[in-house]
């Protein structure tokens, strides 16, 4: 785990005047040695002097927690903790230091220690890399005091402070798999013949892209709840993922089939209703795309993706100002959606507006410089609406 030396560091001062009678110069020179070692990452460096500093000047609490500060950097845990408690003792008030205490305890597997000050240092702290350290170490320490619900509370709050950070999308991941996975295995402890459980079997088998397990899975449970909400659109979207990568023809036939079956079911399904509309936009139907297009955003106005593909097959039918209308509401919802922009900008070109087609093609490339125009379908729970390869507003 990355340590940030400014963890204490950066909130210390160091007394203006070393020594106080014959070892002054002495004190002064490992202590310029050792700041100046600190600064350039000369760790060991740094290490020598703050000892030979800590031998002469005993009572400061800043040498020694600066020495804790660089031997958990060099993964002494145990001297981090007898230095850090040597500097809480000279000076209670130096902040930070509870937090590199609960670091060092946990790195020891130390967990009911580390606990109450790694939560302090991850919901108390204003210094967001503390919080990061805390929060990731937290990571280790609920799983393994049995608290599996406060982990997964911490990597929701963890994916949600640091949405970029690769470290922290590894470890909130890996808790997430796990807990996934043990709550399964207690359904299927639990029980093994349930409906419940071979819908979780069903859906990891089109999560890894086992067409045939999944399908059989899915009717299985059919015929044992032949009106059982759900279960046709997701054969709908296994048939649908297995066309994208086959081509055939008889493969997107029964995605449709389902997703009329489970309209059957469930009228108000709008996810349902939305790939009907996709399929029949793909076939170039554009009025059975539009007529369902048009009902799917009446009854639900926030549907993004139907809005952009509302204004997909308006542009197809030479119906711009319409365009305009429904990608503007679907830019409101998400902003950073690639594909809306790039159709309204095909819809601005064809309304004369230049301004406005000119940044729209400007935030078309932006957008597009840092995602792929095929956006993955494997974990969505509709099909995005998409750009083909090489297209220019």
């Amino acid at each position: 785990m990355k340590l940030a030396l400014a963890l204490v560091l950066g909130s210390i001062s160091f007394p203006p005047a070393w020594g106080l009678q014959d070892n002054q110069e002495e004190v002064a020179r490992y202590a310029d040695a050792g700041q100046k070692a600190l600064r350039s990452g000369q760790y060991a460096e740094a290490r020598q002097n703050f000892e030979q500093l800590a031998k002469l000047e005993p009572n400061i609490a800043e040498v020694h927690a600066t020495l804790a500060a660089i031997y958990f950097k060099q993964r002494e845990y145990e001297r981090t903790i007898q230095e850090v408690h040597s500097a809480q003792k000279l000076k209670p008030s130096l902040p930070r230091l509870d937090s590199l205490l609960g670091l060092a305890f946990a790195e020891l597997d130390q967990f009911d220690e580390a606990l109450p000050r790694l939560e302090k240092g991850f919901h108390q702290t204003a210094d967001s890399e503390v919080r990061r350290m805390c929060g990731l170490q937290l990571l280790r320490a609920y799983p393994a005091l049995k608290r599996d619900s406060d982990a997964v509370e911490t990597s929701l709050a963890l994916n949600k402070l640091y949405p970029g950070d690769p470290e922290v999308l590894y470890h909130t991941g890996r808790i997430y798999g796990i807990f996934a996975y043990t709550v399964m295995t207690k359904l299927k402890d639990t029980a093994p013949g349930s409906i419940w459980t071979f819908q979780a079997q069903g859906e990891l088998h089109e999560a890894q892209k086992e067409y045939e397990d999944a399908i059989f899975t899915f009717n299985h449970i059919l015929e044992l709840d032949p009106g059982r909400p759900g279960i046709h659109y997701r054969l709908g979207r296994v048939y649908l993922s297995r066309f994208r990568e086959h081509q055939k023809p008889e493969d997107r036939e029964a995605a449709q089939r389902e997703f009329m079956a489970e309209l059957t079911i469930d009228p108000r399904n709008g996810n349902a209703s939305y790939e009907l509309a996709n399929i029949q936009t793909d076939l170039g139907n554009l009025e059975e795309a539009t007529k369902l297009y048009e009902q799917i955003v009446e009854r639900f106005p926030d549907f993004e993706e139907a809005l952009v593909g509302l204004g997909g097959v308006y542009l197809d039918n030479q119906k711009p100002a319409q365009a305009i209308t429904v990608l503007e509401r679907a830019i409101k919802l998400n902003p950073k959606d690639d594909v809306a922009w790039y159709r309204i900008a095909r819809a601005d070109r064809a309304t004369g507006n230049k301004e406005g087609q000119q940044k729209a093609i400007a935030t078309f490339q932006e957008l597009s410089r840092v995602k792929p125009l095929h956006k993955p379908v494997a974990d969505e729970e509709v099909t995005p609406q998409h750009v083909d390869p090489g297209a220019q507003p």
